[in-house]
């Protein structure tokens, strides 16, 4: 009797420890909003399909810093999206992990879950995060893997199973619910404390240089910057939308004309924000500027015409806005005080 006691009270506790499991419930969370996005912007983009939780978003972390994604266990996501670059890289083209290198520069990650229309790339060719997260694994110039790989290195890694079954409710590892929880941790990479952000608010104050910046930056007579990339009402500093910006008047790169197919969008490509600039050199869809002078020299006396260039590039026929060397230096002045060093310095982004 007393020995099957203790079978019975070892199948009880054995099936309690399941239920408990299988019960496991992850902690939803919302997004810390900083005051600046909360007075200017909607409320961000979550997908039903995909809330954040406590336990997703810290897998999401782990997996974005986890070398395991890759085919030769040598890169992760952090690799060609630096913390301390604002999750861009500072080389103008990334090498993959067969050490070939790509044509695009790494797009920096932030303020992701305000890109409404959902477009991702600086072609807009994933139309969710999620699906953004899927690609870089299996593409042949990046991580060069296949996710039927990456799935069972994770299946038989020794943590990955119960953080699944924590995040998930499955301790079924697969690419769906990587990129899920890779996605929930981008977004929360949020980017809102500059010194212009802290300007807006009452905090802090901008120097003559920085504020005759933001007048050149608002002034269409002058920079005409803010049509594409916003301004004190729109704290992203970017529209999100995909314009030719006079780079090229031939283009070995046709961005988002090839996703749509439409020859109208040749040489068209994602506006970035104009945050953090002071850490994601070099600039453009292909790093091909290094500095911020080239940068506003190109847009001052550097422009290309061809067909699909932008209306709003309206003095085009002239080179450009044509920007005096006082404006030049006090726009880029403006420029560097919407980068935020809480954001690169946050523990919560570091590995």
């Amino acid at each position: 009797m007393k020995k099957l006691s203790i079978f019975l009270f070892i199948i009880f506790i054995s099936c309690s420890s399941k239920n408990e499991e299988e019960e496991y419930i992850p902690k939803l969370t919302e997004l810390e909003i900083p005051e600046i996005l909360k007075q200017k912007l909607i409320a961000p983009v979550i997908p039903s399909t995909n809330p954040l939780t406590e336990e997703g978003i810290a897998l999401g972390k782990k997996l974005f810093f986890d070398k395991l994604l890759s085919k030769n266990n040598t890169q992760s996501c952090a690799s060609c999206h630096n913390p301390q670059k604002a999750f861009s890289d500072e080389t103008r083209f990334s090498d993959g992990v067969d050490g070939v290198f790509g044509k695009r520069n790494s797009m920096p990650l932030f303020n992701l879950a305000w890109n409404f229309d959902d477009r991702f790339t600086w072609d807009g060719k994933e139309l969710s995060l999620e699906r953004q997260a899927f690609e870089p694994v299996r593409n042949p110039i990046e991580m060069h893997s296949i996710w039927a790989d990456v799935e069972k290195k994770l299946q038989k890694h020794p943590e990955y199973p119960i953080l699944f079954k924590q995040a998930f409710g499955t301790s079924k590892i697969d690419s769906t619910l990587v990129t899920k929880a890779i996605a929930q941790f981008e977004r929360t990479l949020i980017s809102a404390n500059s010194k212009f952000d802290k300007h807006l608010l009452g905090k802090a104050q901008l120097t003559p240089e920085e504020l005759n910046g933001f007048n050149v930056f608002m002034d269409e007579n002058k920079g005409d910057c803010f049509h594409c990339h916003g301004s004190n009402n729109n704290p992203l500093w970017t529209d999100n939308k995909f314009h030719n910006n006079g780079l090229d008047n031939v283009f070995a790169d046709l961005g988002f004309g090839k996703v749509t197919g439409d020859s109208n969008d040749n040489g068209k490509f994602k506006t970035p924000s104009l945050r953090n600039l002071a850490f994601t050199a070099p600039y453009m869809h292909d790093g091909r500027f290094s500095t911020l002078e080239e940068v506003i020299n190109h847009y001052s006396e550097g422009l290309k015409s061809s067909p699909t260039i932008d209306p709003l590039m309206k003095k085009v026929d002239k080179g450009g806005v044509q920007l005096t060397e006082k404006d030049k230096a006090d726009l880029k002045a403006f420029l560097l005080s919407l980068s935020d060093y809480d954001f690169i310095n946050n523990t919560k982004f570091q590995e």
